[in-house]
């Protein structure tokens, strides 16, 4: 047998050349079934659908898990305005007394807690309790029910002086108001001084008397009704007062717990906002009660009637920002002008500016500005603003919610100052 043609030495370490494809012509077509590996070896293309699988598994709990987490943020967060609107509408007829009770247990918390050391640990946070209450229902009974026999007496003695001025002139009408003497001689100098007759004049007086009348006996039952709503208020503030001596500690502890604050800040706060208040609450009651016995001082001292009554409206008066005592003294300083006693009513009137609006001047920054660092402009603002917003209660509560902006407003500087080097504190720039 003849041997055949000697064989090509084979190349150990190449690969025989592939022959190139066929061109294609249109648009190139993409097999999606075909599996996207990057290799064409079975075991390979297992391990990589597995993993692919796994993957995709994994990416759809992911999309799932935080679908739920969105439907709970949101559905938790529409339930909670939801609670907040309902609990703001049930605790709107009670705001006034809570607050209230809130200021007297604060301001009395150190008594409180004094008289806790002192009876027996178990039920001594109880009794404590029932006994500051007690306590602070007779302060607040007792004091007022006296001035209230003063007020009395010495209202009804004004009114009998009213009816025997006006058996005196025979003023049985709106309209005869004008044959009193101090009247009649208004009524002429503005004819005299002005381009208006006495006709004119008294018939002013006249529709102005009347529109009082109407204007007071239509609201008359208001005033029933808010002084029934006052009495209601006080046993409710009494009845809420306790539980804010037995609990209240705890009730701020787990208040404080949520401020997200550190330890040293909260403290911080904790004694900014105490200092404010007890600054603003002493400075204010303090102050008025002093001008209202300078304004009964002045009444008792001039023919002016009634001291005990205007030296309680005088009181009561100097907590209104703005206007205080001269909603009382200035009337007054009038009254003796029109009876021909100007040495009085020059007395009332320098009695009014120079002793009673300079004692105001004076106590009002030292009880206020000495004991909490914040000047005297922020807590005018929060006692007028607070008496428009929250009614009488404003008047403390518009300086504390001042205090807190500037406490939070002051950590948010700390913040943005740069930190002095070796650990040093911050050096701000005055």
């Amino acid at each position: 047998m003849e041997p055949g043609p000697p064989r090509a030495p084979r190349r150990i370490g190449r690969t025989r050349p592939r022959a190139l494809p066929p061109e294609r012509s249109g648009r190139l077509r993409v097999d999606r079934t075909a599996p996207s590996c990057p290799s064409r070896d079975a075991s390979t293309r297992r391990r990589y659908s597995r993993a692919q699988r796994a993957t995709d598994r994994a990416g759809i709990e992911t999309t799932l898990i935080s679908h739920d987490r969105f439907y709970a943020r949101v559905f938790g967060l529409v339930v909670a305005v939801l609670l907040a609107a309902a609990l703001v509408s049930i605790l709107k007829p009670f705001v006034g007394p809570i607050l209230w009770a809130l200021l007297l247990a604060f301001l009395l918390h150190p008594v409180n807690a004094a008289l806790r050391r002192r009876l027996p640990p178990g039920k001594g946070r109880g009794r404590a309790a029932l006994f500051m209450t007690v306590a602070v229902t007779l302060a607040i009974i007792l004091p007022a029910a006296l001035v209230a026999i003063a007020f009395a007496g010495q209202a009804a003695d004004l009114i009998q002086r009213l009816g025997s001025l006006a058996d005196r002139y025979r003023i049985a009408r709106p309209s005869d108001i004008v044959r009193l003497p101090i009247v009649d001689r208004v009524v002429h100098w503005l004819a005299e001084h002005t381009p208006v007759t006495v006709d004119q004049v008294q018939a002013w007086i006249v529709n102005g008397l009347r529109t009082a009348l109407e204007f007071a006996l239509a609201h008359s039952r208001f005033v029933f009704l808010g002084a029934l709503g006052a009495v209601v208020g006080l046993f409710l503030m009494l009845f809420v007062l306790y539980f804010f001596f037995r609990d209240g500690d705890e009730m701020i502890q787990r208040g404080m717990a949520l401020v997200p604050l550190d330890e040293e800040r909260k403290r911080r706060l904790e004694s900014h906002v105490a200092d404010v208040t007890r600054a603003v609450v002493y400075g204010n009651v303090l102050t008025a009660l002093i001008q209202g016995a300078l304004v009964g001082f002045a009444f008792w001292i001039s023919p002016l009637p009634s001291p005990v009554v205007f030296g309680v409206l005088g009181a009561i008066a100097a907590l209104i920002p703005a206007l205080g005592t001269g909603l009382v003294l200035i009337p007054a300083a009038i009254a003796p002008a029109f009876a021909g006693l100007w040495g009085w009513s020059l007395f009332v009137l320098a009695w009014a500016i120079g002793v009673v609006g300079t004692i105001d001047n004076f106590l009002r920054p030292i009880f206020i500005s000495g004991r909490a660092q914040i000047s005297t402009l922020p807590v005018f603002i929060g006692a007028v603003g607070g008496v428009a917003a929250f009614g009488p209660i404003g008047l403390f509560l518009g300086p504390i919610v001042i205090a807190l902006v500037l406490a939070f407003i002051r950590f948010a500087e700390e913040d943005r100052a740069p930190a002095a080097p070796n650990g040093g504190e911050a050096v701000t720039s005055e």
